[in-house]
C-alpha cells in the first residue's frame, strides 16, 4: 500500500494506521481535537446507503476498534463518533467516512459545539496547505497509533 483513495484525495500510507480487508483508518490533516481520526471503507463509496453489508460491518467493527484506541491513547473519557452523509450534512469528501474524536471534559465551552466545528473544519482554509498539519506530523501520529495497536 503506497497510497489509498479518499474521495478526491490520495492518502499516503504513512498517514494510515490501520487497514482491514474492507476499511482503513487515517489521521486527520486538520483535527478538530487532538486524536481526531477518520475510518473509511476501502471502496470509494459516496453515500452511507451505498455500502454493501460486509463493508458496513467491517466499517463499524473497525470504527469500534479505532475508537477504543484513540480514547485510551489520547487520555479521553468520551468519544464523538459522527458521519456526515451528503453535502447538506456537511460532507465535503465524496467518500463515506466516520469521524472519531476523543473527548475530554471542557474541550468545548458548549459540548455540542463539536458538531459546529465538524461542519466547518474541512471548508475553512481548504486550499491553504499552510493551515494543514505537515506530512511528518501526520506520519508520526499514525506511527504512534500503529505501535499502540500492536500492544496486547
Amino acid at each position: 500500500m503506497s497510497t489509498l483513495r479518499f474521495g478526491q484525495h490520495l492518502i499516503k500510507a504513512s498517514a494510515v494506521f490501520l487497514q482491514t480487508e474492507l476499511s482503513f483508518a487515517l489521521v486527520n490533516r486538520k483535527p478538530v481535537v487532538p486524536g481526531h481520526v477518520l475510518v473509511c471503507p476501502l471502496r470509494p463509496v459516496e453515500r452511507f446507503r451505498d455500502l454493501q453489508p460486509d463493508e458496513l460491518a467491517d466499517l463499524f467493527s473497525t470504527t469500534q476498534r479505532v475508537a477504543n484506541l484513540v480514547e485510551k491513547h489520547f487520555n479521553a473519557n468520551a468519544l464523538t463518533i459522527a458521519i456526515q452523509d451528503g453535502p447538506e450534512a456537511g460532507q465535503t469528501v465524496k467518500h463515506v467516512h466516520v469521524h472519531v474524536l476523543p473527548r475530554k471534559s471542557g474541550d468545548f465551552e458548549q459540548n455540542d459545539s463539536v458538531y459546529d466545528e465538524l461542519q466547518k473544519h474541512d471548508r475553512e482554509d481548504e486550499n491553504i496547505p499552510s493551515r494543514w498539519r505537515s506530512e511528518e506530523e501526520m506520519a508520526a501520529e499514525a506511527s504512534d497509533l500503529r505501535i499502540q495497536l500492536e500492544k496486547p
